[in-house]
C-alpha cells in the first residue's frame, strides 16, 4: 500500500474517531479489512484497544499517544505511524512536541528510526497544514541545567562506562545532557516519558532504572509509570512489558524506603 493511501486512510479515520480521541487502532486499514483476515484481532482492536484501553483513566489520552508515538518510532512500525501522528494532533500534542519527539528518538532509537518517522511526519504536516512556524527552532535557548545531578550522573557514567568508551561518555554528556534534555519544546516530564516507552519497546531493561527515576523527579507519578507498562504491552508486546514490571517494580519500592 503506497504511503500517500495510508497516510489518506489515517486521517480520514482519524475524523471520524476525533470525538473518542482513541482512533480505530488498526493504522490504515478498515476494520472490515482487518476482519477479513482475522475476527478476533479486529474484534481486539475495537473491545480491546479503541474501546477499552485508551479510556482508562490511568494516563490522558495525551499520555497515551505519547507513550504509542514513541513505541511505534522506537519499533519502526512505519505502518501504525499514520494513525498515531493523527490521534496525538488530536489529543493535545503539538506539532513541535511531535518534532521533538522524533529528534529525541533518533538518540534512544537510532537515526534509522527517526529517518523514517521523519518521511511519515512530513506527509503527516504537509496534509494538517503544519508549517515551519509550528516547529522548534535547530537552534534554541535551553532550559537551565541542574549542575548537581549533571555532575552526580557524569561520576556514574564515568566510573560504568570511561574505560570502556571515552568518546561515549563525553558524548552523552555534551549532546545527550547539555543539549538534546535541555531542548524546551518537549516538558522534562514529556520527555522522560518518550525516553522511558522507547526503552520498554525495545526491551532495554538495564536502561530503564535511571531513566524511570528521572521521569519520577520530573513529574510522572507511580500510578502513571505503572499505567504505561500495562499500555506498553499492547504496542511492544506482552514479553517486554513482564521484562520491564519488576524493574519498575525496584525502582518504586527503592524510592518507597527513601
Amino acid at each position: 500500500m503506497k504511503t500517500s493511501t495510508i497516510l489518506a486512510l489515517a486521517l480520514s479515520m482519524g475524523a471520524v474517531d476525533a470525538e473518542t480521541r482513541a482512533g480505530a487502532q488498526t493504522g490504515p486499514l478498515s476494520r472490515d479489512d482487518v476482519r477479513a483476515v482475522s475476527p478476533a484481532l479486529a474484534r481486539y482492536a475495537t473491545n480491546k484497544l479503541a474501546s477499552d484501553l485508551w479510556k482508562r483513566p490511568g494516563l490522558t489520552p495525551r499520555d497515551r499517544s505519547i507513550v504509542t508515538v514513541a513505541a511505534v518510532i522506537a519499533r519502526n512500525q512505519g505502518i501504525l505511524l499514520p494513525e498515531q501522528l493523527t490521534l496525538a494532533l488530536d489529543n493535545g500534542v503539538k506539532p513541535g512536541e511531535i518534532s521533538e519527539i522524533i529528534t529525541h528518538l533518533a538518540f534512544y532509537a537510532g537515526w534509522g528510526n527517526a529517518m523514517a518517522a521523519t518521511a511519515i511526519a512530513k506527509d503527516m504536516f504537509a496534509a494538517r497544514g503544519i508549517g515551519p512556524d509550528q516547529l522548534p527552532d535547530a537552534s534554541v535557548t535551553l532550559l537551565p541545567l541542574d549542575e548537581t545531578s549533571e555532575a552526580a550522573r557524569a561520576a556514574r557514567v564515568e566510573q560504568g562506562t570511561g574505560p570502556a568508551s571515552p568518546g561515549l561518555v563525553r558524548d552523552t554528556a555534551e549532546v545527550l545532557f547539555r543539549d538534546l534534555w535541555l531542548r524546551p519544546d518537549l516538558a522534562p516530564r514529556d520527555r522522560s516519558l518518550v525516553t522511558v516507552s522507547a526503552l520498554i519497546a525495545t526491551g532495554q531493561v538495564e536502561q530503564i532504572p535511571y531513566h524511570l527515576n528521572r521521569a519520577m523527579d520530573n513529574g510522572l507519578t507511580r500510578a502513571e509509570a505503572s499505567e504505561v507498562i500495562s499500555h506498553l504491552a499492547y504496542y511492544a508486546g506482552w514479553p517486554n512489558a513482564f521484562s520491564a514490571a519488576p524493574v519498575a517494580r525496584a525502582v518504586f519500592e527503592k524510592r518507597s524506603a527513601n
